[in-house]
């Protein structure tokens, strides 16, 4: 009797650690296939949503480009491209890499100058000639061969931020991190906690860190308006200032440099948090029990 129960024990003991890996275990998924732009859509400022304008996103060896091969000049042809479903609690991570020549006509801050969008507004919500979503961008700054030149910054589009607990009102503002000169590929992360607390990595380093995330602070500075920035329903913008931003899409940038994206994966960080379900995991941030299932007995 004594060795059936010593066998139970040891069955069970093999059974919740088997759970417990399968809790812990993280489940990344790709938001790009490889192959194609299927679950993107592209807003370039002064065209319609999916108007894929002189193919300035294209698909190449498993990357997503910045192509300007067909532009003769670049004016305001800012673009973004959305991944097609909002979060509001994960980890994302890719690399990118700044490659060629600037296209003539392209401002010289843009020169080496791209970024990811992180909260921001939907494609399809975007006025006509808006440049920039409402978002929080994790901006790329390649090197120039002369001095530093940080990358994994800040920059706020219609936003702003807390740093160390003070409203910091800078439209963009500096990470810690190294300079990356020529063509070679960083990978950056960003784990993203809501409207609580966003961290930014460059090559596995912590170099920035905000919190408190919320609309306004002016288009590009408090002295630039949303009127100022072709913001689709401006007025409906102007009604949410000073609120929290705490959820949004996912957009690659694209302002005039030629940039390569590849291995862009997502951690989805909200979900199911009861351990007594099929698909709770360990490493969930915010609770959504809608989610979850139950093995049936």
């Amino acid at each position: 009797m004594l060795k059936y129960l010593s066998l139970l024990s040891l069955l069970f003991i093999s059974l919740t650690s088997q759970a417990q890996k399968a809790a812990d275990k993280e489940e990344w998924q790709s938001l790009f296939n490889g192959k194609d732009l299927t679950g993107w859509d592209i807003k370039i400022a002064g065209h319609k949503v999916n108007d894929n304008y002189k193919n300035t996103f294209i698909v190449e060896d498993n990357m997503i480009r910045v192509n300007y091969k067909e532009y003769d000049n670049f004016t305001t042809e800012y673009g973004h491209m959305y991944y097609n479903k909002p979060f509001s609690h994960y980890k994302i991570r890719l690399q990118y890499r700044f490659t060629g020549n600037q296209v003539p006509g392209g401002a010289s801050w843009n020169v080496r100058n791209s970024g990811i969008m992180l909260h921001s507004q939907s494609a399809a919500s975007l006025g006509l000639d808006q440049d920039f979503p409402i978002s929080l961008e994790m901006q790329y700054l390649g090197g120039l061969n002369a001095g530093e030149r940080a990358t994994g910054n800040l920059c706020t589009p219609g936003t702003i931020v807390e740093i160390n607990g003070k409203v910091d009102e800078a439209h963009c503002i500096n990470s810690s991190s190294k300079t990356y000169n020529g063509d070679q590929w960083v990978t950056a992360e960003a784990i993203v906690l809501g409207d609580s607390i966003v961290y930014h990595m460059i090559e596995g380093d912590t170099v920035l860190v905000f919190t408190n995330p919320k609309i306004g602070g002016g288009y590009v500075g408090k002295n630039h308006t949303f009127k100022d920035g072709k913001v689709g329903s401006e007025a409906e913008w102007v009604r949410k200032d000073n609120t929290p931003l705490g959820s949004g899409y996912i957009a690659l940038q694209a302002e005039s440099h030629p940039i390569d994206f590849r291995n862009i994966q997502l951690l989805n960080l909200k979900g199911c948090m009861d351990p007594k379900a099929s698909n709770y995991k360990s490493y969930y941030q915010y609770a959504d029990n809608s989610t979850c299932t139950f093995n049936k007995k």
